[in-house]
C-alpha cells in the first residue's frame, strides 16, 4: 500500500488523533497563560463545540442500536443467534475475569497505597449516593425489564438508601439501631435517573428480533422496516463521524481546563495512576490482542489499527455508548465484520463488557485498603474480584459510571464509601483510558465471534456437501442400471 492509499483509508483516524494531541497542547497552553483557574462559564464557551458533537453522538445511539440489533437477530435463525450469543458471553466473561485478575496481581505486587499522602484530597460525603451491593445487582436485573419501553429511552431506575434520622429508623425486634449504623434499617428510596435504560432496550430488542425470526414471512414487513431504519441511521452516523476530529479536540481542551492542581494530585496519586495505566496497557494491548491471535490465527495489529478512529473517539468522549456508532462503522468498513454480527455483539458489549472498568475497580479498592491499613485476606480478594466483575456490568457505558459502582466494591471489604473521593482527582483522565480499553475489548470480541461464526458455517457447508455427494453418485448409478 502506498502512502496516498494509506492516507485515503486512515485520514479520519489520523485527524482524530491530531485532534486529541492538539486539544491537550492547547489546553495546557491556555492554563499556563491564566493566573487563576478559568470560570465554569468560560470553560463552557470553549468546550461548547465538543459538547454539541457529544450530544449528536448520543442522539443516534438508541435509533441506531435498536433497529440494528433487531435486524441482526431477526435475519438469523435461532441456532445462529444462540451460537453467536453464546460465544460472545463466554468471551466477555473470560476477558473481564482476566482483567480483574491482572489488576489484583499488579496492585498487590506494586502496593501503591502504602505510604501515599492523599488525606487532603477531595472526599465524597453525599449521602444520596449510599448504595448496597444487593440493591445494585437487583437494579441491574430490574432494568432489564422496563415497565414502559418508551420511558426506558430516557430513564432508568436506581435504588438508594437514606438515613431518615433516629426517629425514622426502622426498629427490629431484639435489634435496636438507635444510631442507624445498620443500613438494613434505613429507608429504601427508588428513583428514576435521566439516563437511557440501554440494558432494558437491548433485552426488548433481542426478544423482538427473536419473535420476528420465528414469525418468518409474517415478520418480514417489520424486519424490512427496521432494516431501512438501520441503513438510514448508519448513513447519519457516517456524517457525524467526520466531525470527530474537531469535536474531540474541544472536549479535550475543556477537560484540561477543568483540572484543579493536577500537578499536586498526580504527585500524590502518581503510583496509583501508574498502576492502573500499566494494567490497562497490558490488558488492552497484550492480553486482548493475544486472545484475538490465538482465537483467529490472524495478526491483531492491523485489526487494532483499523479501530483507531473509534479508540480516539472513546478517549475524547469517555463513553463507550456514545462511541458505539463509530465502533460499528470501523468494524464493518475497515475490518470487514458482517453487520449482522457487529450489530448483535457490540450493543451488548458496550453495556456489559467493561474490562477496563473491572480492572480499575479491583485496583482502586485494594489501593484504598492499603492506604487505610486495612488487611485483606484471600477471601476478601476473591470477594473484590467477584464484586468488581459484577460492578463493571452495572456500569452502563456512561462517563464516570465506574465511580458510582466503586462504592459497591468498597462495601464488600467494609471500607467507607467516602473513600471514593481519594481517587477522584485523577479519575477523569483514567476514565478516558479505561473507556478506550472497553471499546477495544468490544471490538476484538466482535472479531472473535465473527471468526467462530464463519468457521461454524464452513463446517456446516462442508458437511452438507459431503452428504450430497453420495446421493448424486447413487442417482447416477440408478440411471445407468435403468438404461
Amino acid at each position: 500500500m502506498d502512502f496516498k492509499s494509506f492516507l485515503k483509508m486512515n485520514y479520519l483516524t489520523l485527524l482524530t488523533m491530531a485532534g486529541v494531541i492538539i486539544g491537550i497542547i492547547v489546553g495546557i497552553i491556555i492554563r499556563s497563560e491564566q493566573d487563576e483557574i478559568m470560570s465554569p462559564r468560560e470553560i463552557m464557551y470553549i468546550s461548547f463545540i465538543g459538547n454539541i458533537f457529544l450530544r449528536m453522538l448520543k442522539s443516534i445511539i438508541i435509533p441506531l442500536i435498536i433497529p440494528s440489533l433487531i435486524v441482526s437477530i431477526g435475519s438469523l435463525d435461532l441456532k445462529d443467534s444462540s451460537r453467536i450469543g453464546g460465544v460472545a458471553i463466554i468471551y466477555y466473561s473470560v476477558t473481564t475475569f482476566l482483567a480483574v485478575i491482572l489488576g489484583i496481581v499488579l496492585v498487590v505486587t506494586i502496593q501503591p497505597g502504602y505510604g501515599a499522602d492523599i488525606d487532603n484530597l477531595s472526599s465524597v460525603t453525599d449521602t444520596s449516593r449510599n448504595v448496597t451491593t444487593p440493591d445494585t445487582l437487583m437494579d441491574l436485573i430490574r432494568n432489564c425489564f422496563p415497565p414502559n419501553i418508551l420511558r426506558a429511552t430516557i430513564q432508568q431506575d436506581k435504588t438508594g438508601i437514606v438515613y431518615p434520622g433516629t426517629d425514622g429508623v426502622i426498629k427490629r425486634k431484639n435489634k435496636p439501631d438507635i444510631d442507624g449504623s445498620d443500613k438494613n434499617t434505613w429507608a429504601i428510596k427508588t428513583e428514576s435517573t435521566w439516563n437511557s435504560n440501554i440494558l432494558g432496550l437491548i433485552v426488548f430488542s433481542i426478544v423482538l428480533g427473536l419473535a420476528i425470526a420465528i414469525s418468518k414471512e409474517e415478520g418480514a414487513p417489520l424486519l424490512n422496516f427496521f432494516q431501512s431504519l438501520a441503513t438510514v441511521m448508519m448513513r447519519i452516523t457516517i456524517w457525524i463521524i467526520h466531525l470527530a476530529p474537531v469535536g474531540v479536540c474541544f472536549l479535550i481542551i475543556g477537560k484540561v481546563l477543568e483540572m484543579e492542581n493536577f500537578g499536586e494530585s498526580f504527585t500524590k496519586l502518581g503510583k496509583y495512576f501508574g498502576t492502573v495505566l500499566l494494567g490497562l496497557f497490558l490488558h488492552g494491548f497484550i492480553v486482548l490482542p493475544s486472545l484475538y491471535a490465538l482465537s483467529t490465527r490472524k495478526s491483531p495489529i492491523r485489526f487494532v489499527l483499523n479501530m483507531g478512529n473509534a479508540l480516539m473517539t472513546a478517549f475524547g468522549t469517555a463513553s463507550s455508548a456514545a462511541t458505539l456508532p463509530i465502533t460499528m462503522n470501523c468494524l464493518e468498513e475497515k475490518n470487514g465484520i458482517d453487520s449482522k454480527i457487529s450489530r448483535f455483539v457490540l450493543p451488548i458489549g458496550a453495556t456489559i463488557n467493561m474490562d477496563g472498568t473491572a480492572l480499575y475497580e479491583a485496583i482502586a479498592a485494594i489501593f484504598i485498603a492499603q492506604f487505610r491499613g486495612v488487611p485483606l485476606t484471600f477471601g476478601n480478594v476473591i470477594a473484590i474480584s467477584i464484586t468488581a466483575t459484577a460492578a463493571s456490568i452495572g456500569a452502563a457505558g456512561i462517563p464516570q459510571a465506574g465511580i458510582v459502582t466503586m462504592v459497591m466494591v468498597l462495601d464488600t471489604v467494609g471500607l467507607p464509601s467516602e473513600d471514593v473521593g481519594l481517587i477522584l482527582a485523577v479519575d477523569w483522565l483514567l476514565d478516558r483510558f479505561r473507556t478506550t480499553v472497553n471499546v477495544l475489548g468490544d471490538s476484538i470480541g466482535a472479531g472473535v465471534v465473527s471468526h467462530y461464526s464463519n468457521k461454524e458455517k464452513k463446517v456446516e457447508k462442508d458437511a452438507i456437501s459431503m452428504c450430497e455427494k453420495p446421493t448424486e453418485s447413487s442417482q447416477d448409478n440408478h440411471e445407468v442400471t435403468t438404461i
